[in-house]
């Protein structure tokens, strides 16, 4: 750690009034939440460069980071988002934008390996599109927040195969471990999946160089990812994590909170299944049911 020194007076206000006037340019901004925005983001970031006098060295290497962050950044991976994700500032501006109400569900990280348009199954189908891992009955409902049934919900789910990889980190164009369906009359919901796994967050380009250098570890907990959605409610966006999985208190991304832990009940081999499926080695069930807090809140 760089010894603490004294600022002089002088040097302490040649700053303050740079500050000051990198603030005043955005005194014109015809939208105020912009303005707000940007002169606070000026405020905060002169502050972080002051309070740890930032060398021009270190500067320089803060810009390769950020600029080597860009260019592996592609339509399958994002890495500003795992940037975010793994600094914290992902779960923040989602504990922001999704204030507790009543026992509607919480949310979670959203991650980097949602993909649009995934297909569709019926009630009890299989979304592992032949993904490699134990098979998981899934079951729950969908509530609003007075505890009513909601039918038609979408729910949207996706997760790693058992080596820890999503679809579209591999590059044959499979589609796998994803899915989405809808909740019936009575707002309930069944799927086959996976018996979620731990795995790496993709730790070959520079975030992972960002945890290797801090001694930190790019590993998740087990989950299984979420998206639900229905007229009139908030859309959340949450995981289940797996009761009993050593990663749970030091998720990479911040992403576990006790409420989403679930018991992810392996059976035995021969165990008959809710559907009649016949399964050819051991199979886990969970329930998550989800609780969705009105739209405005």
């Amino acid at each position: 750690m760089t010894p603490t020194r004294e600022i002089s007076a002088e040097q302490t206000a040649r700053e303050q009034e740079l500050v000051e006037r990198v603030q005043r340019s955005f005194d014109d901004c015809a939208d105020p939440r912009l303005k707000e925005v940007m002169q606070a983001a000026v405020k905060h970031l002169h502050a972080f460069v002051r309070e740890v006098r930032l060398t021009e060295d270190e500067w320089n290497k803060g810009i390769d980071f950020l600029t080597a962050v860009g260019h592996i950044t592609d339509d399958k991976r994002q890495e500003f988002i795992l940037l975010s994700d793994t600094l914290g500032v992902s779960m923040q501006t989602i504990a922001i934008n999704n204030e507790a109400y009543g026992n509607a569900t919480e949310a979670t990280v959203f991650g980097p390996f949602f993909v649009e348009g995934s297909p569709e199954i019926e009630l009890g189908g299989d979304m592992s599109g032949g993904a490699a891992g134990e098979p998981c009955w899934v079951e729950g409902t969908v509530a609003d927040a007075e505890g009513k049934p909601i039918p038609g919900a979408k729910i949207e789910v996706w997760e790693a195969d058992e080596d820890g990889f999503y679809d579209v980190q591999y590059d044959d164009d499979r589609v796998a471990a994803r899915a989405h369906l809808f909740t019936d009359s009575e707002g309930r919901y069944r799927f086959w999946g996976i018996t979620p796994t731990p795995y790496p967050i993709p730790h070959d380009g520079p975030v992972g160089k960002m945890l290797e250098a801090t001694g930190r570890s790019p590993m998740r907990a087990s989950h299984l990812h979420f998206m639900v959605e229905a007229p009139g409610c908030r859309t959340l966006v949450t995981h289940i994590f797996v009761r009993g999985d050593e990663l749970l208190d030091s998720d990479t991304v911040f992403g576990v909170k006790e409420s989403l832990v679930k018991d992810f009940d392996r059976q035995p081999v021969g165990t008959p299944t809710p559907d009649g499926r016949v399964v050819d080695g051991t199979w886990s069930k969970v329930r998550f049911d989800v609780v969705l807090a009105p739209a405005q809140t």
